[in-house]
């Protein structure tokens, strides 16, 4: 059976057979040369033998009681899947006799997004299919392998899916789970709730818990639904926890040294008190052409590049939330040892000539997005960043952590062309490859499915989709205003690019239902004339900037500015509005 749709949750089968018959159905998100259902690429490691795996479970057996009406419905199982196999029916099956159920927490929808391409608008159904695949109670990495609440995932994802969802409490209740699991030395497990060692092995839980941008989600998640919701609650809920996390990382840094960095200088330099270079990282997790993922060999390198950043971006922003909280020391501290570890990532990682050491596209997307560099190293390392791009054949370099920045961070510092052409590459790796692939999710690998047509690891990975929120951002160009929360000043700026001829978002914040809407004059192109309607809701501001034209600073109402111009001679842009 084709669902025609991967999704998570079971089928409910209504043809059982005579008393006593078995019959075994099989979910799979992806079919074999065969025909059959393929489960061999969601074998999980079998973290107990190394290099081993598992078999990928997915299968429900039944024996018929011959019951009248009987019903086959599974309540203490779910999987991930588009296909099913239904072997040991005597009689043939019928369409009607058998309903894929869709299992996932109940979540308003909030936003909304269209434009002028096809297949732009099937790469952002894919992803909030594979949102809502994985929002089932706690948010998942994937409904079939491992159905884990990997605190790195989630952190990436939030800021998206708060813009089409209400993830408040459904975040609140997760976090409750992230304290309950925290460490008494503040380390901040993996994944929450946590199996424990029963369900993997004592000796791997005990080293790799407490990487870098998975332990951050502690702070990241608190504050992306504070900005999303206004709602400073869910910060001072967190802030103790947030506290003892930064305490282990920092005493990290403080105390430990890598030893690569030791053989080579017996004496530490000043500034490596501020470097987390040690302990266990999952680092650029799956880069495209990258090291093959070695979990044993991670534990000793030296991923202090990648942990670094995440040090300082973590101490930037628990400086905001403890201004938000009102506590002004403690907000001073931070934020002066944030400025202390950013320099030192620029003295360890940057070169004599402003650019990135270690020359990865992450490397650089991240120096850039977490503010690592100094104003006029700034464009250095953008031109490196666009240099790796274009030496890839203009496709992007990004693994796990650094894919959501790539794009706005190339947009922020003059490439926003280079961006689009990211954003539109349908040759692997890219975006599109999964949309012209038929993916109805996104998948785990950029090669989730390759051009063979062979399936690899997960088909319903959601945290690459987070590209979506440039789509908000950026090309409808619906943005909050910087200090802002709840959505109570924004920001309007459609920036357009790849030809596209129209754009439209929506997002009902806690003051109400904003939308914004623009068109291009036919025959313009990428910020040429642009017609836009915007309305903002009671209690709200919005700037508004459109391309070649003077900003506008509005209040709650209907609002229509015709006719600006893009990209050239700035020319006078009328409004109308109504309330």
């Amino acid at each position: 059976m084709d669902f025609g749709q991967n999704i998570h949750g079971w089928v409910r089968l209504t043809r059982l057979g005579a008393p006593g018959e078995t019959v075994t159905l099989e979910y799979g998100e992806a079919l074999g040369a065969d025909g059959d259902v393929n489960r061999d690429h969601l074998r999980p490691l079998d973290f107990r033998a190394p290099g081993a795996f598992r078999d990928a479970g997915q299968v429900d057996t039944v024996i018929a009681s011959g019951a009248p009406g009987e019903v086959f419905e599974p309540r203490h199982t779910t999987h991930g899947f588009r296909y099913v196999s239904v072997q040991g029916l005597a009689a043939g099956l019928q369409p009607g006799d058998i309903t894929g159920c869709l299992v996932r927490t109940d979540l308003e929808r909030i936003g909304t997004f269209s434009c002028s391409d096809a297949r732009l608008n099937t790469l952002h159904d894919i992803v909030e299919w594979s949102f809502l695949g994985n929002s089932c109670e706690v948010p998942t990495d994937c409904p079939q392998r491992e159905k884990a609440g990997w605190t790195g995932d989630w952190q990436l994802f939030v800021p998206t899916a708060a813009y089409l969802f209400d993830v408040t409490g459904f975040s609140r209740k997760w976090l409750r789970d992230v304290r309950a699991d925290q460490w008494e030395n503040g380390v901040i497990t993996n994944i929450s709730p946590s199996p424990g060692p029963a369900a993997t092995s004592a000796e791997f839980m005990g080293f790799t818990n407490g990487s870098a941008g998975w332990g951050d989600a502690v702070v990241m998640v608190p504050w992306e639904v504070y900005l999303a919701s206004g709602d400073a609650g869910i910060l001072a809920e967190n802030w103790e926890a947030m506290q003892r996390w930064l305490h282990f990382v920092q005493a990290t840094a403080e105390t430990e040294r890598h030893a690569a960095r030791a053989a080579a200088s017996a004496a530490p330099a000043p500034h490596e008190r501020y470097l987390w270079d040690t302990g266990f990282h999952f680092g650029e997790w799956m880069e495209p052409d990258g090291p093959e993922p070695d979990l044993f060999a991670a534990r000793s390198a030296d991923h202090g590049i990648v942990a670094t950043a995440y040090y300082r971006h973590t101490t930037d922003v628990m400086a905001r939330i403890a201004a938000v909280l009102g506590l002004d020391t403690e907000a001073a501290e931070l934020a002066d040892l944030s400025h202390l570890i950013r320099d030192a990532w620029e003295t360890e990682y940057l070169d004599f000539s402003g650019s990135v050491i270690q020359a990865t596209q992450a490397n650089c997307v991240r120096a850039l997005a977490f503010d690592l560099v100094s104003p006029e190293h700034r464009p250095t390392v953008t031109s490196q960043l666009a240099a790796l791009i274009r030496n890839a054949g203009t496709h992007l370099g990004t693994g796990f952590l650094a894919t959501p920045y790539l794009l706005p961070v190339l947009a922020d510092n003059g490439q926003l062309d280079l961006a689009y052409e990211l954003l539109m590459q349908d040759s692997e790796p890219s975006w599109l490859t999964m949309v012209d692939r038929g993916a109805t999710t996104v998948w785990e690998l950029w090669n989730g499915l390759d051009a063979n047509g062979t399936p690899h690891q997960s088909l319903n990975h959601y945290s690459k989709g987070a590209v979506v929120s440039f789509l908000h951002r950026y090309t409808a160009g619906l943005r909050q205003a910087p200090g802002s929360a709840g959505w109570e000043r924004i920001i309007i700026e459609p920036r357009p690019g790849a030809g596209l001829a129209s754009a439209s978002t929506s997002h009902t914040g806690p003051r109400g239902l904003i939308q914004v809407a623009w068109t291009a004059a036919e025959g313009a192109k990428d910020g040429g004339v642009l017609t836009l309607t915007a309305t903002i809701p009671s209690g709200t501001t919005a700037e508004v900037r459109l391309p070649g034209a003077p900003a506008a600073v509005v209040g709650p109402g209907h609002h229509t500015f015709p006719g600006a111009t893009g990209r050239g001679t700035a020319q006078p842009t009328l409004m109308r509005s109504t309330l």
